[in-house]
C-alpha cells in the first residue's frame, strides 16, 4: 500500500525498550478507588448510587448526562466510602466531583451482565448503544465517547475504518504490548465496529518499531480479506488522527474539519479491545493498561489497572523510585501534562505514568527566540509557531486565532525542536485554555440575559 509523506514532525529517541518487553500484569486491588465524574470530552456523569451502598464489579455507579457523555461502572466490588471532591489527574490539582469505592476483596461481576453471542446478527443502532452503555471512550488519550464516533455513519458517507497503533509517543508501549498479547480480541473489536458503521475497508496501521505487534495482528487478521495492515514509518506525530490519515489516504483534513468528511473513521487498538469485552462478555470499561516508565522508575512495567487507581498505587508496585524524579508526566512526554500528586487517580484515558531523571529532562532555561524558523519547519499543521507565541504571550488571542491557533494539535514539535528551549507548545495550549474559559463566559452571560428576557417578558404580559 502507497503510503503519503507528511509535512514536519520529529524523531525524539523513542525509549520504548524500558517497558516494551514487560508482559501486562494485573495491579492488584488497591485499598480504595477514586473514581472522577468526569474523565471523558463532554458532561460528567451524574451519580446513581449513595454513600455505604453495596455494589458489585461493572455495576452502574453513574449516568451519562446528554448527547456527548459516557456512563461510570463499578471498577470492582465493594462499598460506596465516599461522594464528594477528590485532586483530579489535571496539571492544575483541582479538586473534582469523586465515587470513592472501598473494595470489598471480592471481585465480584454484577449477576446481570451478559454479552452477545453474535454481535454481527445485532444492528449498527444496537452496537452503539452497547457500546454507550459500556462507557468506552477514545482509549489513545482523546476520550471522546466511542459510541458518538460510530453514529457518524449517520451523518457522513463512511468508507473506511482505521485502527491507529502508531503509539508515536515516546516511552508509552501500553498498545505495544496489548497488540501483542490480545490480538484476536482486538480485530474480533475491529471487525464489530466496521459493521456498527458500514465500511467494507479496514487499515490497522502500526508503527514499524512494533514488529511483534504487527505480526501478531497480522496473523489475528489473515482469515478477513477487508482487513489491511500496514507498516508505517517511525515519524512523531504520526498518531495524530489527521496526520495519519493523511499518510494513509494522501488526503488532508480541512481546517476545524473531521476525519469523516474524507471518509474515514479512526479508533485506537484499546478501544476495539473494549469493544469486544463489551459485546462479547457485557464488561463495561473499568479498566485499562498503563505503562509505567522512565529512568527514575525501578522497574518500568505495564499494567492491567482498575479505574480510579491511585498512581503511588502503581508505582509501589514497580518497586518505587530509584532516584527523585525531575519530572512526573500523566501520558508521554511529547504530550503529556504533569502530575499534580501521586494520589490522583488513574482514569480512563490515563496510557502512561512517567517518572523522568534529570539526565533525560536535560532541562536548560528558555532564551529568547532567536526566529530561526526551525519550529517553522517541524509543525506538521503548517503553521508559524513563533508568530503564535509573539501574540500569546501577551495575550492577543484573537490575533492568534486568525494564525491557526485552534489549528495547532499540541504535538509539542515545535518546542522540542527549538535551540532556545522556549516552551512553545505550552503557550498555545494555555492561550487555548484561555479561549475556552471565555466561551463559556460568554454562554453563561447569553444564558443569563436570555432569562433575563424571558422574566421581563412574563411580567409584562402579567401585567397587560
Amino acid at each position: 500500500m502507497r503510503l503519503f509523506k507528511i509535512r514536519g514532525g520529529v524523531h525524539p529517541d523513542d525509549r520504548k525498550h524500558l517497558a516494551a518487553e514487560r508482559p501486562i500484569e494485573a495491579l492488584p486491588l488497591p485499598a480504595l478507588l477514586h473514581i472522577p465524574l468526569q474523565q471523558h470530552i463532554g458532561a460528567a456523569a451524574n451519580p446513581v448510587v449513595q454513600r455505604r451502598q453495596l455494589v458489585a464489579k461493572g455495576e452502574l455507579i453513574a449516568h451519562a448526562q446528554g448527547a456527548v457523555s459516557a456512563p461510570i461502572h463499578a471498577p470492582t466490588s465493594g462499598r460506596i466510602a465516599g461522594l464528594g471532591l477528590y485532586p483530579a489527574n489535571h496539571p492544575s490539582g483541582l479538586s473534582v466531583r469523586t465515587i470513592s469505592i472501598q473494595p470489598d476483596g471480592e471481585d465480584r461481576w454484577h449477576p446481570d451482565l451478559a454479552g452477545v453471542a453474535d454481535p454481527f446478527a445485532l444492528a449498527p443502532e444496537e452496537i452503539a448503544g452497547r457500546v454507550a452503555a459500556a462507557g468506552i471512550v477514545g482509549m489513545g488519550g482523546a476520550t471522546f465517547p466511542a459510541a458518538v464516533k460510530l453514529n457518524l455513519r449517520q451523518r457522513y458517507q463512511l468508507q473506511t475504518l482505521v485502527i491507529n497503533g502508531a503509539e508515536c509517543e515516546p516511552y508509552l508501549t501500553c498498545d505495544d504490548r496489548l497488540m501483542r498479547e490480545e490480538a484476536p480480541s482486538i480485530i474480533d473489536g475491529v471487525r464489530i465496529m466496521a459493521h456498527a458503521v458500514g465500511v467494507a475497508r479496514i487499515i490497522i496501521a502500526i508503527e514499524g518499531n512494533k514488529p511483534q505487534a504487527l505480526a501478531a495482528m497480522t496473523s489475528a487478521a489473515a482469515p478477513y480479506p477487508e482487513i489491511t495492515l500496514v507498516r508505517l514509518p517511525v515519524h512523531y506525530p504520526m498518531g495524530s488522527e489527521k496526520h495519519l490519515v493523511q499518510t494513509l489516504t494522501g488526503q488532508e483534513t480541512p481546517a476545524r474539519g473531521l476525519t469523516a468528511d474524507l471518509g474515514v473513521l479512526v479508533h485506537n487498538p484499546a478501544t476495539a479491545f473494549a469493544v469486544h469485552e463489551a459485546l462479547r462478555h457485557g464488561r463495561p470499561l473499568i479498566s485499562r493498561v498503563v505503562t509505567v516508565t522512565g529512568a527514575a522508575i525501578t522497574t518500568p512495567r505495564n499494567l492491567r489497572v482498575l479505574i480510579g487507581t491511585r498512581v503511588e498505587d502503581l508505582i509501589a508496585f514497580c518497586d518505587g523510585f530509584r532516584e527523585e524524579p525531575a519530572r512526573l508526566i500523566s501520558g508521554g512526554p511529547m504530550m503529556g501534562q504533569p502530575l499534580p500528586a501521586l494520589r490522583v487517580p488513574i482514569m480512563k484515558g490515563s496510557n502512561g505514568v512517567l517518572a523522568l531523571s534529570r539526565r533525560e529532562m536535560n532541562q536548560r532555561q528558555p532564551a529568547p527566540c532567536i526566529r530561526c524558523g526551525t519550529c517553522v519547519q517541524v509543525c506538521p499543521c503548517g503553521l508559524v509557531p513563533l508568530d503564535l507565541a509573539a501574540h500569546t504571550r501577551v495575550g492577543n488571542l484573537d490575533h492568534a486565532v486568525g494564525l491557526g491557533l485552534m489549528d495547532c494539535i499540541g504535538c509539542g514539535s515545535c518546542a522540542y525542536a527549538c535551540p532556545a528551549r522556549v516552551p512553545l507548545v505550552q503557550y498555545f495550549n494555555h492561550a487555548k485554555g484561555e479561549l475556552a474559559a471565555r466561551g463559556r463566559r460568554q454562554q453563561k452571560l447569553a444564558e443569563t440575559r436570555r432569562l433575563a428576557e424571558q422574566r421581563t417578558a412574563r411580567l409584562a404580559a402579567q401585567q397587560a
